[in-house]
């Protein structure tokens, strides 16, 4: 049996933040910048600290009428830096985790004002405190792994179609290796009530070797051929092996770094035609559509004028792989 995937460019809204407040900046800058789809950063409208709710269901549509002014396809709503400094569903106390599950479900309604079906990111880090207790942190983990699944429930009444987590590169933040990522999917999709919960593979995200990673653990590539199946976001980066810089992709990056776009998408398309014998075939679908995420972050006292030749030239290279228009396989 012959399905179609298809395969398309677009940019993280990290480059919004804290330089442009208007809706329709966001998405003019996103269109001149040549990319058909923003992956909204939720830096950009935080459900806890940009204004107050009504300002915040006022500015998502505000932003819907910019992206269809403008063609742009708002994907889905990610999480920014913000959920990254805390602990969040993974934490020893119920107060800071039904926080954590108020700011998941708070950005579910800005996404729906906004027109869009997916969110995703990160909330939790595990403390060491619990990770340096076999007993807790298995608990801990079961206890994330119970979390999502209700939130995927919940997310599936509001009217959202997927969840996304992102794969990371410390113990802290799971999963982190390829079997935990399997162990994660198996944990919060097989026998779900909710929306699927699906994985997002970041190429800069193969960087734990400090904590003893090894092997395929360290590979982007390996990554791909397992999880783009169930992966509707790959974010890209450039960047070198012990590090994720998140780089924009120009000439001087691209010598230094090792993410090579051609071996970017031939793990892709080997993991989808590898899908029959993957585990997670028994109990989920592979995704019809992958957006090629750019996820540029830039430093602070990057000035906004060469920032967006960057992102012009990240442009430029990622086009040189997958057209105007995008890819479309056929999948045997």
């Amino acid at each position: 049996m012959t399905r179609t995937l298809h395969l398309d460019i677009g940019i993280n809204g990290a480059f919004i933040t804290r330089r442009w407040e208007d809706p329709e900046n966001w998405m003019r800058l996103t269109a001149e910048l040549g990319y058909p789809c923003q992956e909204f950063c939720g830096d950009v409208l935080d459900p806890f600290f940009s204004g107050d709710k009504t300002y915040q269901m006022q500015t998502a549509q505000a932003t819907a009428a910019a992206a269809k002014k403008y063609g742009i396809t708002i994907c889905d709503i990610y999480t920014g830096v913000a959920t990254h400094r805390f602990h969040g569903l993974s934490h020893s106390n119920e107060a800071v985790r039904a926080r954590m599950r108020d700011w998941i479900i708070e950005c579910m309604d800005i996404a729906r004002a906004m027109g869009v079906g997916r969110i995703g990111g990160h909330w939790d880090a595990f403390s060491i405190e619990v990770m340096d207790d076999s007993k807790r942190f298995a608990e801990a983990k079961e206890r994330t792994y119970a979390q999502l699944r209700d939130l995927a429930v919940i997310a599936k009444r509001k009217g959202l179609t997927a969840l996304y987590d992102e794969q990371m590169y410390i113990p802290s933040e799971i999963p982190w290796t390829i079997n935990g990522a399997y162990e994660f999917m198996e944990a919060t999709n097989k026998g779900s009530a909710g929306v699927p919960i699906l994985l997002t593979v970041d190429v800069g995200h193969m960087a734990g070797m400090a904590y003893g990673g090894a092997g395929d653990d360290l590979d982007y590539r390996a990554w791909l051929r397992h999880f783009a199946p169930v992966a509707e976001i790959v974010h890209l980066q450039q960047t070198t092996p012990e590090a994720s810089h998140h780089w924009p992709f120009t000439d001087a990056n691209n010598a230094k770094g090792h993410v090579k776009m051609e071996e970017v998408l031939a793990a892709i398309r080997h993991g989808h035609e590898a899908w029959a014998t993957n585990p997670l075939a028994r109990f989920m679908k592979p995704v019809t559509q992958t957006w090629l995420i750019a996820e540029i972050i830039p430093g602070s006292t990057k000035r906004e004028e060469p920032l967006l030749d960057e992102l012009k030239t990240t442009t430029a290279y990622l086009r040189r792989f997958v057209p105007v228009g995008g890819l479309d396989w056929s999948i045997v």
